[in-house]
């Protein structure tokens, strides 16, 4: 099961480097938003990301 965590540990971390390594001015435009967006916005993002991530480990584990 560790072997299986730290491969997706690795993989997001891959995953979350591509963007600021590919357009890194990009990357700065997307944070410059996120600065600008209330806490309730963030909180919404925050949990329709953990409800996706769940949802996909239900489809490809069950």
């Amino acid at each position: 099961m560790w072997d299986t965590l730290l491969a997706a540990l690795a993989l997001m971390l891959v995953l979350e480097g591509a963007l600021p390594f590919l357009s890194p001015g990009a990357w700065r435009r997307v944070f410059e938003r996120a600065t600008r967006l209330s806490d309730g916005q963030i909180r919404f993002i925050g949990l329709s990301s953990m409800l996706a991530g769940l949802i996909a480990l239900y489809l490809c584990l069950g």
